[in-house]
């Protein structure tokens, strides 16, 4: 993040949202800006780079899955999701996206201050501490640029899926359980549902060669998962 105060994007097209939150996000000395819909929001992301995107899943236009999904094509901002509805596929499928956390509406303002500041502190120590290159033989996993290769080409990889196969690659044989990877990747402080670590495992295996290379994403059924190498 920046040494100025942290910019929070607020997208929202309700603009009761915005001055309860504004005044809120103020007492706690960030800066923020609005947007009220999907178009406005990618643009201000592009144009002010903010430290943290608040999006709202129900927008007219693009919502906020779809732009969930075109940021994380080619930004890691974090971002928490509001829903209305509260419907779990709606937060499964947002986690799936890269999403870092998500908070149902109605909602305390006070609440989301304090998700912002969680996701924000996990980031900077995640961006802060060291980030390795892993390599093996034609895999290469670099969590400083949230990239994976194999020979050389990008597989393609969304910023959650590079830090679930970094943190399994990272110990190589070791078996985690779903929990430990959820807390790991999105934090000790999120609740949500552990089957979206199910989904992105499914989406890494299918970007990645399964045949004619010495390592493989792993299920050890009953327990959770493991990066494995041959030879």
């Amino acid at each position: 993040m920046s040494p100025n105060p942290p910019l929070i994007l607020v997208c929202d097209d309700n603009p009761m949202i915005h001055e309860s939150l504004g005044v809120y996000l103020d007492r706690a000395g960030f800066q923020h800006r609005s947007a009220f819909n999907g178009n406005d929001a990618l643009r201000l992301v592009r144009e002010h780079r903010p430290d943290l995107l608040v999006l709202d899943i129900m927008m007219p236009g693009l919502d906020g899955l779809t732009v969930c999904r075109e940021i994380r094509k080619t930004d890691d901002v974090p971002i928490i999701l509001l829903t209305a509805r509260g419907e779990e596929v709606d937060r499964i499928l947002g986690l799936e996206l890269g999403a870092d956390d998500y908070i149902v509406k109605p909602f305390s303002p006070r609440e989301v201050v304090a998700r912002i500041k969680a996701v924000l502190r996990r980031f900077g120590e995640q961006r802060a501490s060291p980030s390795p290159i892993l390599r093996f033989a034609s895999l290469e996993i670099n969590l400083a640029h949230y990239k994976a290769t194999v020979d050389g080409k990008s597989v393609g990889l969304t910023p959650k899926e590079v830090e679930i196969l970094h943190f399994l690659a990272s110990r190589p044989g070791q078996v985690f359980s779903r929990d430990q990877i959820l807390a790991r990747v999105w934090g000790e402080d999120y609740f949500g549902d552990d089957r979206a670590v199910d989904t992105q495992i499914r989406r890494i295996r299918r970007k990645l060669p399964e045949e004619g290379v010495p390592w493989a994403v792993v299920t050890v059924y009953g327990v959770g998962y493991k990066f494995e190498v041959v030879g």
